[in-house]
């Protein structure tokens, strides 16, 4: 596959490889040196020599590689040499410390090299967990694709959250815990801040699952403000039932029937996901409620985000590949390319690698 993406970056059997800086970007198998965009599982695998990150995500990187791993930690904006590339980390608002990596040929300019921007995965949308998206100029863009059909548009975050705690109090009212199922790394984190008001409001406590629990602490140890959660055990469950203010409970969608979700009953379920923007996915998911939080750009957010590169050539990367390299070339007149992922076949994802946390399974880095 060695070659496949034209100009600083190309594709090798282990992945995206800069050969001027002698580095991959997102690795899918252990490389000598890994520039890594985020923590998620797809993205940052375990046995590298040295990984490069954003310093605001080391703190979860180091949860999600092997113990003693070689981190090194860059400023967002901050440009360092890797052997003739030049290199620097810029906020890609997926999720703590995630980043687009941008990379110049140093020295004499190849032909076709320019300035080639990785994106990572990346959104559009505020979050108080992470920094915002930045637009970085370059000649090759290398986009993801998890979203990328025109069905898929998010409703105003703010207002999907008001709904949630409404349900929330339904629930307080009605004697039922309330679940929400949500990606242990990032989504989590994010729905914690977004129900803050809930906890304001009177309701709660809140409880995580054990497979969150390790990564919640490693937000609030980077400075993210987020409310008060304790590790949703047995005990904890029985004590907060017998409150009876509202319990709700924070868990991986791995947990969805199994025997210590059933322990919650009576309960009300929920899947927070963009996946839930398609009509079918709560019954496919045999939850009560689906609530469109994404930490992915939706269809409108990736063109805005591609045209404000202001590149000449995209390449798309994960999901909704081809649908969107045929809307690029054919509606945009864009020089757009399919680029290969590490997980093939099911443009949606969600079961692709386990990711896992605290011991406990929880489901893909290719979240919705």
């Amino acid at each position: 596959m060695a070659g496949m993406v034209a100009g600083l970056v190309q594709v090798s059997e282990r992945g995206l490889w800069c050969e001027r800086g002698g580095f991959h970007v997102d690795p899918w198998s252990p490389v000598e040196r890994a520039v890594i965009t985020h923590a998620h599982s797809d993205h940052a695998v375990p046995g590298c020599g040295a990984y490069v990150c954003a310093e605001a995500g080391a703190g979860v990187l180091r949860r999600r590689v092997q113990a003693g791993a070689r981190i090194e930690t860059r400023d967002y904006g901050e440009a360092w040499d890797e052997g003739a590339a030049r290199v620097s980390l810029h906020p890609a608002g997926h999720l703590l410390g995630s980043a687009q990596v941008r990379v110049e040929a140093t020295g004499e300019m190849e032909r076709g090299g320019g300035v080639t921007v990785v994106s990572g995965d990346y959104k559009v949308e505020p979050d108080p967990t992470c920094a915002a998206f930045a637009p970085v100029a370059c000649d090759t863009f290398i986009t993801e694709s998890t979203f990328g059909l025109p069905i898929y548009r998010w409703p105003d975050a703010d207002g999907v959250f008001d709904t949630m705690i409404d349900w929330w109090r339904g629930n307080a009212e009605s004697g039922r815990t309330t679940v929400v199922y949500a990606y242990a790394l990032g989504k989590a984190q994010r729905l914690l801040a977004g129900l803050r008001r809930g906890i304001d409001e009177g309701l709660g406590p809140i409880l995580e699952h054990g497979a969150m629990r390790g990564l919640t602490e490693a937000y609030r140890h980077a400075g993210v403000d987020l409310p008060e959660t304790a590790h949703a055990t047995v005990d904890a469950v029985k004590a907060a039932k017998k409150a009876g203010t509202g319990l709700l409970v924070i868990a991986p969608p791995s947990a969805n029937g199994t025997a210590w979700v059933k322990k919650l009953r009576p309960m009300s379920a929920a899947l927070a996901s963009g996946w839930m923007a398609v009509r079918g996915r709560r019954r496919f998911r045999a939850v009560d409620r689906g609530f469109v939080v994404s930490d992915h750009a939706d269809w409108p957010g990736l063109l805005d985000a591609i045209a404000a590169t202001g590149a000449r050539r995209v390449g798309v990367t994960h999901g909704y590949r081809e649908e969107l390299v045929r809307y690029l070339r054919e509606e945009r007149e864009m020089d757009a390319y399919v680029v290969p992922a590490r997980y093939e076949g099911d443009a949606a994802g969600e079961e692709r690698a386990g990711e896992t946390a605290a011991g406990a399974s929880a489901e893909s880095g290719a979240e919705g």
